[in-house]
Parts: structure tokens; C-alpha cells; sequence
């Protein structure tokens, strides 16, 4: 006979496998939905994202319309340092995402060879919004602005037809292209548009001012007084919501000028040391600071428009008396620019170095 005991144990253990089955199922279902929610939550994040409180893109999507696979192929050739001469250094290297996609910790762009350029890497963020491009604004489409720093000698000094030479023979990359444009065919009009697919995807959108301007967070005192400051002083040049007006200006650094600026590409004198202005969002992880990067903090750029403004025919007549600004001031507007970093930029998935 059986005892109740054996009777017992065996219907326990019949329940515990049935509970152990149910536990696998319920398991597998939810790796299933988990793989299912990973692979359709990154598609959402990727999608380009324009708040409404921002002006029209002035990028014409229409003629590069947005494929999840061109954008992958131009990550994976913004980091590659294969498109330089001598393999050293990839678009990131000068517009490094720890950054805000600008230069990082030094002064002037660094090239092969350990060669040196002559100005600062700026941030490259909210491109889809900008009408030119470079310092001096020597390039008006994002789609050959690559071009310029591809084939420049201190940079990474390579050309165009040497670089389809080398992407060809990358099995990796023969997958990349039939995999963003149907076949394995490498041409330079596929490599910019590409590139031009993920830059115009690295927008700033979520800085502490972008989280206030959709009610979602409130300023504190110190930096409201700050944003009023700026609003006063600073605001007609650096343009809310994106923070720059696009405008080329000479903002007082030299009474004669080793860079041209806007001269060199208009060649007209009254564009003499005459940049581009820079937008200011992430502007506190974007150090050094000007064209030539010769401030390193923030302080030192904010003593410039209070004594340092130098008088020439170009100078910008909003500076013909500086900025002046108090001690107390400088901290106000500090605080307000620091609500203009965008920390989940820096963090951001589809735009950080490719794994693999």
C-alpha cells in the first residue's frame, strides 16, 4: 500500500513541476515581450525630435529622407578613424559626445600626423537648424561640410576617392551600405549623406531651460535673475530656443587678425575677424572657448565682454561699451547657462560610438 505520506509528497511534487513549468513559460514570455519592447523603444528614441517651441528645421529632410540604416552607417563612419590618412582620428575625435560633440580640453583641433589646426572645434549640435557652416560659414549645406575636414591636411587629410577605396574593402562596411541603400556600391554621395543622417540626428532637446519651457520644472531664484540677465544682455545674438542668430560678428577679441574670419570667404573688409556665433547650449562642457579657443572657462569669456572688448572698424556696435557685469551678475548668468546642459545627450545610445 501507499502510504498518505508517499500520497502527499507526490502530489507536491507534481504541483511544484507544474509551477516550475508555469514559472519557464511565464519567463519566456517575458523575454519575449522584453526583446519585443527593446526593439521598438530605441526606434522611438531614435526619431528625429523638433519641440515646438523651436523654429522649422532649415534641413530639407525631403532629399535625405530618414532611414534607421543610412543613419547606422553614418555612426558607424563619424566614429571610424579609418577615414583619415594615417587611421588616428574619426569626425568624433574633434566632436567627442562626452562633449556636446565639440572639441574637448584643448584649444585648437588636432589632426594626423600630431599636426595642429588654427581654430576650435565647436559643438555640433541642432546642425538640422543651421543655414551654414564652419567658423567662417565657408559651407552652406550639411551634406558636404564632411568634405572640409576629410581633405584638410591638418586634419585627417585624406581624399574622397581614397576613402571609397578603403571603405570597399571592408567586408563590414559592404554589409553597411547594401544593408542602408540596396547594394554594396560605395560612392561619395552615400558616404555624406549618411554622415549627414546621424549629424542631423545629435539634437539637444532636454537641457534643464528645455524642461522649464515645457512646464515640466521650475528655475530656481539665482537662476531666473540669471535668465533675465541674459535676456538683457545677451539674448540679441544668442537667440533663444537654439541660442545663436547664425550671425557672423567680430566680438572684440584683436585689434589685428591672424584669422580673417568671415573675410576669407566674402573677401570683403568689412567682414575682418567677423566668426560665426556659437550657439551656448551645453555651452559649460564646451570649453575652451572662441574660434580659437582661447579661453578656457567660462569666467574668462565673461571678463572679456566686461573689459576686454577691443575697438576696431568691425566690431559688432552692440559691444562698442562691452557687457558690464557685476560680480553678482556673472554668477546669475553662470547659473542660467548651466541650465542649458543637456546631460542625456551625452548619454545618449544611438549616438555613442558603435559596439561593434
Amino acid at each position: 500500500m501507499i502510504s498518505t505520506d508517499h500520497l502527499s509528497l507526490s502530489t507536491s511534487m507534481n504541483k511544484l513541476k507544474i509551477t516550475s513549468k508555469l514559472l519557464v513559460v511565464l519567463a519566456a514570455s517575458s523575454l519575449v515581450l522584453s526583446c519585443r519592447k527593446a526593439t521598438v523603444e530605441p526606434y522611438k528614441k531614435w526619431e528625429f525630435n523638433s519641440p515646438d517651441y523651436f523654429p522649422a528645421p532649415v534641413y530639407n529632410f525631403e532629399n535625405n529622407k530618414q532611414n534607421f540604416q543610412k543613419f547606422t552607417l553614418g555612426r558607424v563612419l563619424f566614429y571610424d578613424p579609418l577615414l583619415s590618412s594615417d587611421g588616428t582620428v574619426s569626425c568624433a575625435s574633434c566632436h567627442a559626445n562626452s562633449h556636446a560633440f565639440a572639441g574637448h580640453n584643448t584649444a585648437l583641433s588636432p589632426g594626423v600626423n600630431n599636426l595642429v589646426g588654427t581654430r576650435n572645434s565647436p559643438s555640433i549640435v541642432n546642425l538640422a537648424w543651421s543655414p551654414s557652416f564652419m567658423w567662417d560659414g565657408g559651407i552652406n549645406h550639411i551634406e558636404v561640410m564632411p568634405i572640409a575636414p576629410l581633405t584638410n591636411p591638418v586634419e585627417m587629410n585624406e581624399s574622397l576617392a581614397n576613402i571609397i577605396l578603403k571603405l570597399k574593402a571592408s567586408e563590414r562596411y559592404k554589409k553597411l551600405f547594401k544593408e542602408a541603400y540596396g547594394t554594396e556600391e560605395v560612392t561619395d554621395q552615400r558616404i555624406l549623406k549618411s554622415l549627414a543622417q546621424f549629424m542631423m540626428m545629435i539634437v539637444s532637446t532636454n537641457s534643464k531651460y528645455d524642461q522649464m519651457k515645457r512646464g515640466e520644472v521650475s528655475f530656481t531664484a539665482t537662476e531666473q535673475e540669471g535668465y533675465s540677465l541674459f535676456q538683457q544682455k545677451c539674448s540679441q545674438c544668442h537667440t533663444e530656443p537654439l541660442f545663436t542668430d547664425y550671425s557672423f560678428r567680430n566680438n572684440g577679441l584683436d585689434l589685428t587678425f591672424s584669422d580673417q574670419g568671415r573675410a576669407l570667404i566674402t573677401q570683403q573688409s568689412s567682414d575682418l575677424g567677423k566668426f560665426k556665433v556659437p550657439t551656448l547650449r551645453n555651452v559649460l562642457m564646451t570649453y575652451p572657448y572662441m574660434h580659437d579657443g582661447r579661453f578656457y572657462t567660462i569666467n574668462q569669456v565673461l571678463e572679456h565682454y566686461n573689459s576686454g572688448v577691443k575697438h576696431t572698424n568691425t566690431l559688432d556696435p552692440l559691444l562698442d561699451n562691452g557687457i558690464p557685469l557685476t560680480a553678482s551678475e556673472k554668477t546669475q548668468i553662470i547659473a542660467f547657462l548651466r541650465t542649458l546642459n543637456d546631460e542625456t545627450l551625452l548619454s545618449d545610445y544611438w549616438l555613442s560610438e558603435p559596439k561593434n
